[in-house]
């Protein structure tokens, strides 16, 4: 492994970074914009809509079509094409230069902190990850627990070449077993570049924190995965912002963009966006190809878990986006046109 463009990181103390410009003097990572901040009576008005406001819908009806993959599926994809598949969630394979990167890797039954609470998988992962090949790289977005999952890491840890996060994140995963030499942490605009994979982390607009006390101590991303031949941008999390048209200036044309398209709601519309934005922000990015994330997966706001889907594919069609929909455990070859054919229209949340 070679890194190309990474800064002198200096880690005095798990609460203080340099030289990141996004480390405020409180000891919190920031947004170029500010967002709202989590208060006491923000989470009461959540709890008070989650316990008495009525949800339609937001949970499958229908049985989730999966794909089931196997080492031999993923070992036989082109070795020398991008391939795409989701697996749930945020969670993607990206097999690119014959390297396989694991993004933002949740493969338990709960997005949660508790094993017997919390939103529920609608749908098993379509390989286990002890069936999983040799992953050379593991890409984390930032820690929420629908990104950054405990049990799943705890698994991979021993066949996984790298862990890839933003700044702050590795003493979380340091304490699941993960060796601090396997460990990158990068801020916003650094880089490393992996045997002809470059691997760029680039803004967004979130927060982090996984209870009460560590709202944004470490910070978050989105991240650009590009080689010589094609040219990924994966979103993360994050409300919508200029940084978008920054990203593709900088980084663009995509050949893809991963998109959260998913859990937006009029009381977070800072760090989520809705379908018309993630459509805007693939714009921006001046993406070629797009694959709605963030979705299907989990229960984790108060639309219907069809609302994402439907309000998207009618975007892309008003807006003449190449939109690919595969469904999970689904390959697609970037690069081979009956692949990508296949991931168009399928209209599987509709059963």
């Amino acid at each position: 492994m070679t890194i190309s463009s990474l800064n002198a990181v200096t880690i005095e103390n798990d609460k203080f970074y340099l030289p990141s410009s996004q480390y405020s003097a409180e000891g919190k990572f920031t947004n170029g914009i500010p967002v709202a901040e989590f208060s006491w009576s923000r989470i009461g008005g959540f709890l008070k809509r989650a316990l008495f406001e009525k949800k339609v819908n937001t949970i499958p009806n229908i049985k989730i079509p999966v794909e089931p993959l196997t080492t031999t599926n993923i070992e036989n994809l082109p070795q020398d094409k991008t391939s795409v598949i989701r697996l749930g969630h945020s969670t993607l394979l990206v097999k690119i230069e014959n390297q396989n990167w694991l993004l933002d890797p949740v493969f338990s039954k709960r997005a949660s902190p508790f094993s017997f609470m919390g939103p529920k998988r609608f749908h098993d992962a379509p390989i286990d990850i002890d069936n999983l090949p040799f992953i050379d790289g593991v890409i984390i977005s930032h820690n929420h627990y629908d990104h950054m999952d405990e049990y799943s890491i705890k698994k991979l840890k021993d066949k996984v070449g790298v862990f890839v996060m933003p700044l702050g994140n590795a003493p979380q995963i340091e304490s699941w077993g993960v060796a601090a030499s396997n460990i990158i942490e990068l801020d916003w605009w650094q880089s490393i570049k992996v045997k002809g994979v470059k691997i760029v982390s680039t803004p967004s607009q979130h927060f982090s924190g996984r209870g009460l006390g560590d709202r944004d101590h470490a910070l978050w991303s989105s991240w650009v995965i590009k080689s010589e031949s094609s040219s990924i941008f994966f979103s993360g999390d994050s409300g919508y912002f200029d940084g978008f048209k920054t990203i593709g200036e900088k980084y663009g044309p995509f050949d893809l963009t991963l998109m959260e398209t998913g859990a937006y709601d009029k009381d977070w519309p800072d760090v989520h966006m809705a379908p018309e934005e993630s459509a805007q922000a693939h714009k921006d990015l001046k993406g070629r190809k797009m694959i709605p994330i963030h979705n299907g997966t989990f229960d984790l706001a108060f639309h219907s878990w069809t609302d994402p889907f439907e309000q998207i594919t009618s975007i892309a069609n008003r807006e003449w986006i190449d939109l690919l929909m595969p469904k999970m455990g689904q390959p697609i070859t970037l690069e081979e046109e009956k692949s990508v054919d296949a991931a168009r229209d399928l209209f599987w949340w509709r059963g």
